[in-house]
């Protein structure tokens, strides 16, 4: 079978939206080349090799490749997917050059091309999170291993906004806690707060790809006990009660959340945790968390992203 790579040339703050749109749109397969990647230091104490060819990522800004089937409709795709672009725009989205170009591939060719860029990483002082495909073994019995298949769902767990989460959740988290992931995708962040102690995790996204994804990697790593993987909107017919709720989420989404109440399906004195902000929006994001019953305590940074840490007020 026959694939087609489009390729968008932008920043790193559309890389969520835009994987976003791709998989909507039937991507088969998305790689991110990110040229940051080329300045870092990939940790190699238990044994891994990672040797990053410059020639496979962009002089600066980022590459979003996805692999859609060559099919009759692919000029009406990748006209809807260069319409959902442009509109992320109107969000206020820095798209950078947003230029967009087309290659053929064959199926082995898509297939196991991004795999290459998906390595082991080290995140906060627990977790490792790894892809099924590489035997991984930690000699740290305090650390938890999570391997991850991501299928065609987003979240690799490398994405700064994903390890701010996890390194929020470490800080965070009471010990027996139950949490609300909201927009779960790969589940990275329902396994890790399963892994960190919490007694109940439900996870919830509107996607039923990312819903079925999540579903496998969290019987991948035997946390079915704890997490429940569910189909929803948002906070939408949620049970009140949890002492925390997790988000990677847009800064818009996060803002949407705290409209759709958040603070009532927390506990007085529960937690959010919400990233994929980009500096740009804190403060229009700290501005909804306290119109609707947050205070915001703490917040942590990466690059140009920002998680918040808020608490429900507890008269709220």
């Amino acid at each position: 079978m026959k694939w087609s790579e489009i390729c968008i040339h932008t920043t790193e703050e559309a890389i969520d939206p835009i994987t976003n749109i791709l998989y909507e749109a039937g991507a088969g397969g998305v790689v991110i080349e990110d040229s940051m990647d080329l300045q870092k230091e990939w940790p190699s104490e238990h044994g891994e090799i990672y040797s990053l060819d410059p020639k496979d990522y962009p002089a600066e800004g980022v590459n979003v490749k996805a692999y859609l089937p060559v099919n009759s409709f692919l000029g009406e795709t990748v006209e809807e997917i260069k319409q959902s672009i442009n509109n992320l725009l109107l969000y206020d989205i820095d798209l950078g050059d947003n230029q967009l170009s087309f290659s053929e591939h064959n199926e082995e060719e898509w297939s196991t091309a991004w795999k290459k860029y998906y390595k082991p990483v080290t995140i906060g002082k627990q977790i490792t999170i790894t892809p099924t495909w590489v035997d991984y073994r930690s000699d740290k019995k305090d650390r938890h291993v999570i391997e991850l298949d991501p299928g065609m769902a987003f979240g690799t767990g490398t994405h700064p906004t994903t390890v701010l989460c996890i390194e929020a959740l470490e800080r965070f988290m009471p010990h027996g806690a139950s949490v609300l992931d909201v927009g779960t995708g790969t589940g990275v962040l329902a396994i890790s707060a399963a892994k960190l102690g919490a007694d109940r995790v439900l996870a919830v996204d509107i996607d039923q790809v990312a819903v079925q994804s999540a579903q496998l990697n969290v019987k991948l790593n035997k946390v079915q006990n704890i997490v429940q993987v569910r189909q929803n909107n948002l906070v939408d017919n949620i049970e009140p009660g949890f002492d925390m709720i997790v988000g990677n989420l847009l800064a818009e989404i996060v803002v949407r959340l705290a409209e759709e109440g958040a603070a009532a399906v927390l506990k007085p004195g529960g937690l959010l945790i919400a990233s994929g902000i980009i500096q740009t929006k804190k403060s229009e994001v700290k501005e909804a968390l306290a119109g609707h019953g947050f205070q915001v305590i703490d917040e942590l940074t990466r690059k140009d992203w920002v998680a918040l840490i808020a608490k429900k007020h507890r008269g709220g």
